[in-house]
């Protein structure tokens, strides 16, 4: 008889446990899932920030090009040439630019503290 209760403590000794493991797992990932959607949403503001200053740099650039070349039409054009060339550029070489850097980063700010939950 005292085998069976020794046999039922082990049960739910072992039931207990993996139950705070899978709790444990569940909150190891919401906080590096959260981690990951704090840096999408940090960068995102940024880029956002650096946008704008991009658009009213561009068109004071077009405008001192226009005056310059005595045609504000062509000031715009001509930086409109310059964001379509670039636009090209960065067309042709997105894998190495844009994609592989952003999938890097992600994986490396997921697995950053995987050594951290290994010690137990």
């Amino acid at each position: 008889m005292e085998d069976l209760k020794k046999v039922e403590d082990l049960f739910d000794h072992t039931r207990e446990y993996i139950n705070i493991r899978v709790e444990e797992a569940k909150l190891a990932v919401a906080e590096r899932v959260s981690t990951v959607m704090a840096m999408v949403i940090a960068a995102t503001v940024v880029n956002i920030i650096f946008l704008l200053c991009l658009i009213f740099a561009s068109a004071a650039g077009a405008i001192a090009i226009g005056t310059w070349l005595k045609s504000y039409w062509l000031g715009f054009l001509l930086v409109a040439v310059f964001y379509f060339l670039a636009g090209l550029l960065v067309w042709v070489a997105k894998e190495r630019l844009i994609r592989v850097p952003i999938m890097n980063a992600i994986i490396r700010q997921l697995f950053k503290n995987n050594n951290e939950y290994e010690k137990d």
